[in-house]
């Protein structure tokens, strides 16, 4: 079986979804004759034709509205959007429209589409290339949001996302794109998608994290586990719905929580799932939850964006703070 990274997972899941239903179309900018910003679609315009992978003008208000247009009267749409940055003018037919005709229609109409995006730095993009706003788009009833952390995880990921009758915004770690590969059989199998996944078992200290952060935490386990301190480490792959019982479980056992995101830390999804936790949790927590993450600012320009992001260094170090906590 051959070795697939990320791009190419994702571009065989696409295939995948093309082939075995009819209803699913492709569009956003430069995807058809171009293949995609990072080449995701590359080749899927001759395989299925410009009638089911189409460029779109540039707007992303026209690609978020097609999506809820076309999802709404019975197809699959699945939008690509060039990176996170250029979201936010999407939100408006995201929250008011696509996350809202289940309700509205009280059932009758449901909102099948998949908006796509790479998100995240470390590539040494320019601004509004490098966001990390998933929270935003988390607080939002009646999405899903989603982040693969893996090839493997992308492929099942993203066939249950354009198999979900409710929209689903699905974010690329695009500093994972092409970093890693391992075997991914083009098998049809899809993934849960509301569901958190436990990487490594521990006693010690609950590491929670998504998407290519998982990166410096599994380094910072490793560092770490050379030290004596045993580490369970999760990948919450889906932030919209939280799978708060894995969390929980898991905290439960190590009495000790360090939550690490890229995006700012302020109003950021680790203070949702630190309130879960002292919520529910708190009689059972040996030290204070903590936070490794971003910074509350825009994400600086290629040459420091390194300081920005959480490091290694930065999350062994609050870890080593939770275990010394009296």
């Amino acid at each position: 079986m051959a070795e697939r990274t990320m791009i190419e997972a994702i571009r065989m899941a696409l295939g995948r979804a093309l082939a075995d239903d009819p209803d699913v179309i492709l569009f956003g900018e430069d995807i058809g004759i171009d293949g995609g910003v990072f080449r995701a679609t590359d080749g899927l315009i001759q395989r299925f034709g410009s009638g089911r992978v189409r460029d779109t003008p540039l707007s992303e208000t026209v690609i978020a509205g097609m999506a809820v247009g076309a999802g709404a009267t019975g197809l699959k749409p699945v939008a690509e959007i060039q990176f996170m940055g250029f979201l936010y003018s999407a939100i408006d037919q995201l929250a008011n429209h696509a996350a809202r005709l289940r309700n509205r229609t009280r059932g009758r109409l449901t909102c099948p589409i998949v908006l796509r995006a790479p998100y995240g730095g470390g590539i040494k993009a320019p601004e509004h290339h490098s966001e990390s706003a998933e929270a935003m788009f988390a607080h939002i009833p009646g999405l899903r949001v989603v982040i693969p952390s893996s090839p493997g995880r992308a492929y099942g990921l993203l066939l249950s996302a354009i198999r979900d009758p409710d929209p689903v915004l699905f974010l690329e770690p695009k500093r994972l794109y092409r970093a890693i590969s391992e075997e991914v059989p083009d098998d049809g199998r899809a993934l849960p998608i509301d569901r958190a996944i436990v990487l490594r078992e521990g006693a010690d200290v609950t590491l929670v994290s998504w998407g290519a952060m998982l990166t410096e935490t599994r380094a910072a386990a490793e560092t770490l586990g050379e030290e004596g301190i045993s580490t369970e480490l999760i990948d919450l792959s889906s932030l919209k719905p939280i799978d708060r019982p894995t969390i929980r479980t898991s905290v439960a056992k190590t009495g000790r929580c360090v939550i690490v995101h890229e995006a700012p830390l302020t109003a950021g999804l680790g203070a949702e799932i630190a309130a879960d936790l002292a919520e529910h949790c708190l009689t059972g927590l040996l030290a204070p939850v903590r936070r490794v993450t971003g910074y509350d600012t825009v994400m600086p320009y290629p040459r420091i964006e390194h300081h920005y992001m959480p490091s290694t260094d930065r999350i062994a170090g609050a870890v080593r703070d939770v275990m010394a906590f009296a």
